[in-house]
């Protein structure tokens, strides 16, 4: 066999199978090979579904011919006979930057604030825009980082360029070290690639945030379809790339759950189905992953147990870190089971090693080998729009395949050869002799244990006699082991030789030879442990319990999601912030989500009764002002950023929704920050903890947007080097922007063809009145200036938030019909806020403002009712009132006023259970309820405390054994969590 076998690689090395007769050929004479490659006895997969026991592959030219248990050879075949191996289709890795150098960062200054414009000409107008880059003319093959993907099973890889939010056309290459490109291209233009991440290579700044990404492939896709319809006079070979592009598959680097949501939604908008690059994270949200219909890629990043030794370390784990490692390896199996289809790569896995590692645990935590190879072989290849050529050993499938001794999964089985275009590249001997294993023998009346790992090429030996460690090397060359054993005694410098032929089953025959000469007879083989083995499966078992996923995945989440109830609550004292004022000993009905009655001695058989005796129920508390719950606050790389929407980036998964249900707010208004005088629209929200993020936002929502005058906006506090770097020019921005959106929206009205610009839709809205403005304030200079601009254009502002000089021109605030949404006493924390006072609010409403107390805290949000008290203290406020400027006034602000705000019959059951009057230093919230689903309750709140630290325990002690069973461990390190705020800017990509 092994004759036979050698002659066949020599004929199949000695020719190109894929000549080309045009190719000038000037070392030697010019044959071409018509031979075929005949493999037999082999267990055959030929798809993850479709095996063959003794099977016969057959291959000419670089591809698979036939495939069977009966496949008739012709005579000029090499026949190369593998019984006992197994033959598997090569991986692919679908998600890959091999061969390709990673772009360096720009020269110029690290602070992209500092270049606005896009330094190329004839492209895009953003730098970060670049359809028109092609992987190939970066490619260079590697041929080491090949053959280590080759040793790990991989056969082919679809290779990019990781730069840039639009990063160009990928290459699909095939791992074949014997041949150049022009063979191992099998697609030049495999796929377009993007992500939300801008290039290293240039310092433009827009965007700075995710949703400013977002918004600009938005803008991309409008502006390509305009310049496709010949619209555009210049040339944009971006464009034109863009559009060239648009029927490849479209590949998105995503990298988390809630990024695959949001690509998805900005895909959907433009009819593009994305393939999504995942996280791991995937099985947090599983229904709506589903619903996404996204096909994925998935990394095997598997975190790795924390050391939990130090207790005092330990404790700053959160809930949510420590479950991850936990959860994360059964995502492959999660996805398996709800028919999501995905395909594995090796991106972010530190090694290749690490990456077998993890598959296995994928397949110990559950996912089915024929899934994990479908996930390496077939799947890729349907994704790419390559299943006719490659993923499966197929009649006319090109001939990648690999050579084993066992079954691929299996920790102990060695890859022999992977094949590549009918190319081989050889690891181990595949006829040699697998000796791996345990083994007791008895040299001169002494007990030995050796034990024999490694590759076979390099194979390793550990030998102890008793519980000493001796000195021991080993040398395995054509079928001959030999082996030298120190002796006990290190000082003696004695050997004990052994020389022996390696039979079937790891039997080891031949003899010992003893430091006098004496010779003696052996025949050693390799331990069974089966047993073993079963053991340890049982206790990992027993130590790596899964883990129930709640929602949100973290503390405080729910194992299943509340759900609207019917509930009564007797004898309250309510605060309707209506017309009839507080109520004592009154019940309250509250039925299908709604108010459904108001009096006194209801019933409802269906109801639960809650016993409201010496309790408050008031309205929940609405924040006009947030900004918890969010994954970008700013988009700070324009003067406008109209285009971008709050909405996009909701973290459903911030704890502070939860703290801020405890402290009975129930609704907010997560605004855009005030790095610039347009900021972005607002997501309007309710406080549905555990659902997703486009759960939470409300029904028909109205239109807001964030606008800001002041220091920030005009980059008092940092160097940005952007128009407006004055008061002045904050007005000059105003004007200008509403003259460009007051042209565009005549020409939209006019019927005659135009270009979708999001920034100005926006702006066209507010000049159309369908869009409100809260504007971040402060100097009574500005804020005239703001309602003058706001007149000049015929629309009103709607809402000044901070508005702390408010009080210097409230009759002109009730002249123009604007609202205050202010702090209760703060001051003096920069310059423009020195002539703040704590009487601004009740000076306002005195006036007749309609007056808002917010947080733009996600500490003081969780207090506004007692940052409402203060407006009695400071100004004399009614109780009434002041309760108002945390409830139905910030309704009114937000006109939400005829859904929530106050307790009336038919709105929306949006209401809090008080201990004690709610303006009161002492109330606490015992129930949040928002539509008649109870959110926040202070007794389950105790019992959530409670199994929250039984948990944390009980992770750490399966932490602890993985520890001990030699494991690999990572530091704790404390998380600092990121309050965003106004002037929140950096890292928030």
């Amino acid at each position: 066999m092994l004759k036979n076998y050698l002659a066949g690689m020599a004929i199949v090395f000695s020719t190109s199978l894929f000549a080309q007769d045009y190719f000038p050929k000037n070392d030697g004479v010019h044959t071409v090979n018509k031979n075929y490659t005949a493999i037999t006895n082999a267990k055959l997969f030929v798809t993850p579904s479709q095996i063959i026991e003794n099977g016969t592959l057959l291959i000419q030219d670089g591809k698979v011919v036939a495939t069977g248990s009966s496949v008739s050879i012709p005579k000029n075949s090499i026949i190369i006979d593998v019984e006992g191996k197994s033959i598997y289709p090569s991986f692919i890795d679908v998600f890959s930057s091999f061969g390709i150098e990673v772009p360096n960062a720009s020269s110029a200054s690290s602070r992209r604030s500092r270049q606005y414009d896009s330094s190329r000409t004839g492209y895009y107008w953003n730098d970060h825009i670049m359809p028109e880059k092609h992987a190939t003319d970066a490619f260079n093959y590697n041929t080491k980082e090949a053959t280590e993907l080759l040793k790990a099973g991989f056969g082919v890889v679809n290779t990019h360029i990781p730069d840039g939010i639009v990063r160009g056309t990928g290459v699909l290459i095939a791992l074949n070290n014997e041949q150049g490109n022009q063979y191992r291209i099998i697609d030049e233009n495999s796929g377009q690639y993007s992500s939300f991440s801008k290039s290293i290579t240039s310092q433009q700044a827009y965007p700075t945030s995710l949703m400013g990404s977002m918004a600009l492939l938005r803008q991309v896709f409008i502006d390509a379809d305009w310049y496709a319809g010949g619209h555009i006079d210049t040339k944009d070979l971006s464009l034109e790339a863009f559009n060239d592009n648009k029927n490849l598959v479209q590949f998105f680097d995503a990298g988390s759950r809630a990024n695959i949501m949001r690509a998805d939604k900005v895909g959907d908008a433009y009819g593009v189905q994305y393939v999504m690059l995942g996280g791991g994270d995937e099985y947090e949200r599983i229904a709506d992953i589903k619903a996404s219909q996204a096909k994925l890629i998935l990394p095997l990043n598997f975190p790795d147990a924390y050391d939990v030794e130090d207790p005092f370390l330990s404790s700053a784990l959160t809930l949510g870190d420590m479950r991850a490692w936990n959860q994360r390896p059964s995502n492959p199996k999660i996805l398996s089971e709800n028919d999501i289809i995905f395909a594995f790569t090796t991106h972010s896995s530190k090694s290749l090693k690490e990456f077998r590692e993890n598959l296995l645990k994928a397949i110990e935590t559950g996912l089915s080998k024929e899934k994990a190879l479908e996930a390496l072989t077939m799947i890729p290849a349907q994704l790419l729009g390559k299943e006719q050529l490659i993923g499966s050993l197929e009649k006319g499938h090109l001939a990648n395949f690999i050579v084993t001794s066992g079954d691929i999964f299996d920790k102990k089985t060695t890859i022999y050869e992977n094949w590549v275009q009918g190319n081989k590249t050889t690891f181990e001997d595949i006829n040699k002799k697998d000796i791996k294993g345990d083994y007791k023998v008895t040299l001169a009346n002494e007990n030995y244990s050796m034990s024999i790992s490694g590759e076979l090429s390099k194979p390793k030996i550990e030998v102890k006699q008793g519980e000493q460690k001796l000195n021991a090397n080993l040398t395995y060359k054509d079928d001959w082991v030999n082996i030298a054993i120190a002796s006990k005694d290190s000082t003696k410098q004695e050997f004990i030789r052994i020389t022996a032929l390696t039979e079937k089953d790891r039997v080891l025959r031949g003899k010992y030879i003893l430091p006098n000469g004496s010779e003696f007879p052996l025949k050693i083989t390799a331990e069974e442990k089966e047993a073993e083995d079963s053991k340890s499966e049982t206790e990992t078992k027993d130590t790596n319990i899964l883990l129930p996923v709640t929602y949100p995945n973290k503390a405080y989440g729910f194992a299943e999601m509340p759900k609207a109830e019917t509930l009564l609550f007797k004898n309250a004292t309510v605060w309707t912030n209506e017309k009839d004022g507080i109520l004592e000993n009154t019940d309250v009905l509250i039925k299908d989500g709604k108010i459904s009655k108001i009096g006194k001695n209801l019933s409802n058989g269906k109801a639960t009764v809650i016993d409201a005796t010496g309790k408050h129920l008031t309205a929940g508390i609405i924040d006009e002002h947030s900004h918890i719950a969010a994954a970008a606050i700013n988009e700070a790389g324009q003067n406008s950023s109209a285009e971008v929407t709050i909405e996009d980036v909701i973290n459903e998964t911030d704890v502070n929704i939860y703290r801020n249900l405890a402290g009975g707010v129930t609704s907010i208004q997560i605004l855009h920050g005030s790095a610039n005088p347009i900021g972005g629209r607002s997501a309007i929200i309710k406080l549905k903890w555990g659902e997703s993020a486009n759960n939470l936002v409300y029904d028909n929502t109205p239109k807001f947007i964030k606008f800001a005058l002041g220091e920030n906006v005009k980059q008092s506090n940092w160097s940005g080097g952007r128009f407006p770097q004055t008061r002045m020019g904050v007005e000059q921005v105003y004007i200008d922007y509403f003259t460009r959106a007051k042209e565009y929206d005549a020409l939209k009205k006019s019927g005659k063809p135009y270009k979708t610009d999001l920034e100005l839709e926006v702006l066209a809205e507010i000049l159309n009145k369908e869009r409100f403005i809260s504007c971040h304030s402060y100097v009574q200079s500005e804020i005239n200036m703001l309602m003058k601009v706001a007149e000049k254009f015929d629309f009103n502002i709607n809402t000044f938030t901070h508005i702390l000089e408010g009080y210097k021109v409230a009759d002109k605030m009730v002249e123009h019909g604007v609202g205050g949404s202010t702090f209760s006493d703060w001051w003096a924390y920069k310059f423009e806020v020195n002539d703040a006072i704590p009487y601004n609010a009740s000076i306002m409403h005195n006036a007749g403002v309609t007056v808002a107390i917010n947080s733009d805290d996600a500490e003081m949000s969780r207090r506004l009712n007692q940052e409402a008290a203060k407006t009695i203290k400071y100004g004399g406020v009614s109780e009434e009132d002041a309760w108002k400027f945390v409830t139905l006034n910030p309704a009114k602000l937000l006109h939400l006023d005829d859904r929530v705000g106050s307790i009336k019959v038919g709105k929306d059951a949006d209401v809090v259970l008080w201990s004690h009057n709610p303006l009161s230093i002492y109330a606490k919230a015992e129930k949040t309820i928002i539509e008649g689903v109870t959110y926040f309750d202070i007794e389950q709140d105790k019992k959530m405390r409670k199994a929250i630290k039984t948990e944390k325990n009980q992770l750490i002690n399966m932490m602890l054994q993985s520890k001990n069973k030699g494991d690999k461990t990572q530091p704790v390190k404390k998380k600092e969590h990121k309050h965003l705020h106004c002037d929140s800017i950096e890292n928030e990509i």
